[in-house]
């Protein structure tokens, strides 16, 4: 799990897990969340209730089918599955439970837990100020590009001003060659966009940290935390660009109260 010191409001829980602590075998050892990836379902759910015990939470995350989009699901509209139930009824009504295709998710509600998972791609938390509202996006470049991040912080009640981001684990600008097309499609949008790209022969290095933040400065949020950590260097993290098959990590976030 990774540790950070970032000031959180304190009816705001956030948590990052890195690859350490699950039962995955090779390629996905070991604490695989993703069930999409190949990776033997039982021991995955496993891993997840490994985390939902670590983390003490009432009501299973609400897991997405990440598309690289930009739709934002309110958690108000989906049943939770409450983790009090005996181990087998809650297997089953995790494989029963239809797929939830979105790139983030928002909640005003207690105990109700946002997640993405993420092997490259960026995760960006949000939280207001005054602790009662949270969201999470999943920040691929398509989908980053497109407006996930926008889309997310539009779900708020709060004022952009209000809002605190927490940006996780993910490719960093040394790792992340992309094509000439990328860096046209941010430029596109935005031509500051342009300082997060070097060029490299045809291709480009991109800064998708960088790319977000100036996306998040843009809507008018100031208070940005970065782990600045790249998962393709660091082996204790799941990286899909360095070992393609692999498993996934997950950021969450939920209000206590």
């Amino acid at each position: 799990m990774l540790m950070h010191d970032w000031p959180v409001p304190d009816n705001v829980a956030i948590a990052m897990t890195d690859r350490h602590g699950g039962v995955s075998l090779a390629p996905y050892d070991s604490l695989n969340l993703g069930l999409h990836v190949g990776d033997i379902p039982q021991q995955v759910l496993v891993n997840r209730g490994l985390l939902a015990q670590q983390l003490q939470l009432a009501t299973e995350p609400v897991w997405l089918e990440q598309v690289h989009g930009t739709r934002v699901i309110d958690l108000a509209d989906i049943v939770p599955i409450n983790l009090t139930q005996d181990a087998q009824s809650e297997c089953v009504a995790l494989q029963n439970t239809p797929p939830l295709v979105a790139d983030a998710s928002y909640t005003d509600l207690a105990g109700r837990v946002c997640v993405v998972m993420t092997a490259d791609c960026l995760p960006v938390l949000l939280c207001n100020q005054q602790g009662t509202e949270v969201a999470a996006a999943h920040a691929g470049w398509r989908g980053l590009c497109d407006g996930v991040i926008e889309a997310s912080v539009a779900k708020f009640a709060s004022k952009p001003s209000e809002l605190i981001a927490y940006l996780g684990p993910a490719i960093g600008p040394s790792a992340f060659e992309v094509g000439a097309e990328v860096r046209a499609a941010f430029m596109a949008k935005d031509p500051n966009a342009e300082s997060c790209f070097i060029a490299r022969g045809d291709k480009y290095l991109a800064d998708i940290i960088g790319l977000a933040k100036l996306r998040l400065k843009q809507l008018g949020i100031t208070q940005i935390y970065s782990a600045d950590i790249c998962t393709v260097l660091n082996q204790g993290y799941f990286s899909y660009r360095r070992d393609k098959i692999t498993g996934r990590m997950a950021s969450l976030i939920w209000l206590k109260s």
